[in-house]
């Protein structure tokens, strides 16, 4: 395992066809909840710029800027909201991150295709592999709403699933920080950087960076991970284009 805190000169995973993981704080400042228009814009014009490299992008995204699934946990025996009807609501979040996102996208005029694993046939196409991949093939971003359909999968699961059936060369998780931390560098001043990590070094030191389902499935069809911060101007490009930027999980 690899820790230091100077940029790493290790080689970097150039792509073709990637699949891009942001959690919903992407899609709302620092703090808050909710849409904001300025942070998907944000998001967006980088999305564009990548694609009109001639990168094919595939993108999964959180919720939790909308609903947090522990808001509904039972406190002094309260009656609360069923789990599984909590991971449905979340899915419905994500689908509502997408038509920000969608819309943001193509204000650019860069055509996109939003797709959803439940059904929502009014403002996105069920999601179908042949057609998904047959949509980046020809240049669209494909925006992946609701999860894997089901309730008790993550978002990491679910883009971890969806990038290994679209055959992508890497999946990148965007962050607010630089990379894979021993601890959160925001609360720990001490926390040691890591350029490089091995699944097993991941998951064993129980790095929450994805969850262990997501790390299982990529160890075992060799997906690498890349884990950058998406809010530094060009950190996406530099990723797509071959630097080591962040962290780099993968199998040894």
């Amino acid at each position: 395992m690899s820790s230091c805190c100077d940029p790493c000169e290790g080689q970097g995973i150039k792509a073709k066809r990637i699949l891009l993981k942001i959690s919903g704080e992407g899609f709302c400042p620092e703090h808050q909840r909710g849409i904001s228009m300025d942070s998907v814009n944000s998001l967006a014009r980088q999305i564009v710029k990548i694609a009109r490299l001639g990168v094919q992008v595939a993108v999964v995204m959180g919720g939790g800027n909308i609903l947090r699934g522990a808001q509904f946990k039972a406190t002094d025996g309260a009656s609360t909201v069923q789990e599984a009807t909590a991971h449905y609501m979340g899915m419905l979040a994500t689908l509502m991150n997408g038509l920000a996102l969608q819309d943001a996208i193509e204000a650019l005029e860069q055509p996109t295709r939003l797709m959803t694993a439940i059904e929502a046939d009014a403002v996105a196409e069920p999601y179908i592999r042949r057609r998904a991949s047959r949509h980046l093939e020809k240049g669209r971003v494909v925006i992946l709403a609701g999860g894997t359909g089901s309730p008790f999968v993550t978002t990491d699961t679910a883009a971890a699933q969806r990038a290994l059936e679209l055959e992508c060369d890497v999946i990148l998780k965007a962050t607010k920080v630089r990379g894979v931390y021993s601890a959160d560098p925001e609360k720990d001043p001490n926390a040691v950087f890591y350029p490089e990590l091995t699944f097993d070094e991941a998951i064993s030191q129980n790095l929450r960076v994805m969850d262990a389902e997501a790390f299982a499935k990529c160890a075992e069809k060799n997906m690498p991970i890349m884990v950058f911060n998406f809010r530094e101007e060009g950190n996406l490009e530099r990723a797509v284009s071959g630097e080591h930027v962040g962290t780099i999980i993968r199998n040894k």
